[in-house]
């Protein structure tokens, strides 16, 4: 009989696991042995955290991240005619934003359980946040990098947004997020509205919701920390 696959959520920062995971999400994942994850290093210190120091070495490791090939992909199938597998991804939920969602197509490709985990989803606490419109809304991931091309981007997803009254989330690479606040200040219109939400669940959590033009008055340093935007026209 093939083993499933544990979709394990993570902390979205650097604290005790205990305070996000719900103490069974932790017993599950610190009974397996094996696991596919986005980096290695990551997935050592958030499971030595959880309960594992001093038994990391006994485990076993395998990546999965944006390089993987599909063949690569194809070949952790094999894992679990052993057993039990978990997914775990940088931060948050696996395979939300992720590469790890390869892997839970594969399993259902082959007939392989899956077994979604409760944790901290940085979109979702943003949305939950911002005021905005959580009957309606969209996950754009990320928009081009190109300044041209993200310009262009933003003002496609405003006039969607306004189209359909829906709720518009992406999110960028850190060190981009205050050039993406800039063009969206420039770029939006003034009554569409902007939330910001930095940091989630760490101490330095961040959220703040306004239109463009009061944004502009007040505008924010966001830095090289994890962010989720979400607009509203």
């Amino acid at each position: 009989m093939k083993g499933k696959l544990y979709l394990i959520p993570s902390p979205l920062g650097e604290y005790d696991p205990a305070d996000v995971l719900p103490a069974p999400v932790l017993q599950t994942a610190l009974g397996l042995k094996c696991f596919v994850v986005e980096e290695i290093r990551t997935a050592r210190r958030f499971l030595s955290a959880a309960g594992l120091k001093g038994h990391i070495e006994e485990l076993e490791f395998h990546t999965l991240n944006e390089h993987t090939q599909p063949q690569e992909v194809e070949a952790l199938a094999g894992l679990f005619d052993k057993g039990d597998v978990g997914l775990i991804s940088e931060a948050g939920l696996p395979a939300v934003a992720d590469p790890g969602a390869a892997l839970v197509a594969l399993c259902h490709r082959k007939g392989i359980e899956v077994v979604p985990l409760v944790g901290p989803s940085s979109l979702m606490l943003a949305l939950m946040a911002s005021g905005l419109n959580g009957q309606s809304f969209a996950f754009r991931g990320y928009l081009p990098a190109k300044t041209d091309e993200r310009r262009s981007a933003l003002k496609e997803v405003e006039r969607l947004s306004r189209s359909l009254g829906q709720s518009q989330i992406f999110i960028e690479t850190p060190y981009r997020n205050d050039s993406l606040f800039a063009d969206m200040l420039q770029f939006l219109q003034g009554p569409t509205r902007l939330t910001v939400a930095a940091d989630l669940t760490l101490p330095t959590s961040y959220i703040r919701t306004m239109s463009i033009e009061q944004w502009r008055k007040a505008p924010a340093v966001i830095g090289k920390r994890p962010c989720v935007f979400i607009i509203l026209a």
